[in-house]
């Protein structure tokens, strides 16, 4: 099966959304912290967006994905590196069906979200809009981890593989600094902002600018 940029949801049966989430290898369970608890990987980049429907990505999750947990606590790395809106981010009303969707049993043993690589804009939304958002107090497990060696200090090193693309951008943002704090981009500035969120009560939840 091929996806390409013309194609959309509709001409993929759920069966073979979930086929391209596995060939994809957009969410593993690899390693552990340094608590000895399981790892959930989410590569946010290979996230086809595009041609997965939220109803094919709980069902992927749920039966794939989060029986390998084994009912213990676990941490997630989400990996934004590279997360561009138009390709790889589904909407926060997507997240937010996803989450929602999520046994409570399974969000009581999350211990903590560890977020790789953050936007200068993921930065603000989930500061302003994070409560209202998620529930279960989620907003307060993520922890920002701007470089690898910071996301090393929680986690067993030699037990996690991720992309080389990610080696590859912290190696960048050792050398351009400035882009921690938005004063230096290496894409186009998205047409949304944070203030457009903040003039409209619907954006919260159709929001697709997150980079």
């Amino acid at each position: 099966m091929t996806v390409n940029a013309t194609t959309d949801t509709s001409k993929l049966s759920q069966s073979e959304q979930e086929k391209l989430l596995d060939k994809l290898g957009v969410f593993k369970i690899q390693g552990r912290d340094k608590r000895g608890r399981k790892l959930l990987q989410i590569i946010g980049k290979l996230l086809p967006a595009k041609h997965v429907t939220v109803e094919a990505l709980k069902k992927y999750l749920e039966e794939k994905i989060l029986p390998g947990l084994d009912e213990q606590p676990f941490s997630v790395v989400y990996v934004h590196t590279g997360v561009r809106r138009s390709e790889n981010f589904p909407g926060i009303s997507a997240l937010r069906l996803i989450y929602d969707a999520i046994p409570i049993d399974v969000k009581d043993r999350l211990e903590a979200v560890y977020f790789l690589h953050p936007g200068l804009q993921s930065r603000l939304f989930l500061a302003t809009f994070g409560r209202l958002v998620f529930s279960g107090g989620l907003y307060r497990k993520v922890k920002y981890v701007s470089r690898l060696e910071f996301l090393w200090e929680h986690l067993r090193r030699n037990e996690m593989e991720l992309p080389e693309f990610v080696y590859d951008r912290n190696e960048e943002l050792e050398y351009r600094r400035m882009m921690d704090y938005g004063l230096e981009s290496d894409h186009p500035r998205s047409v949304c902002s944070v203030l457009a969120v903040v003039d409209s009560p619907f954006s919260v939840y159709s929001m697709r600018c997150i980079a």
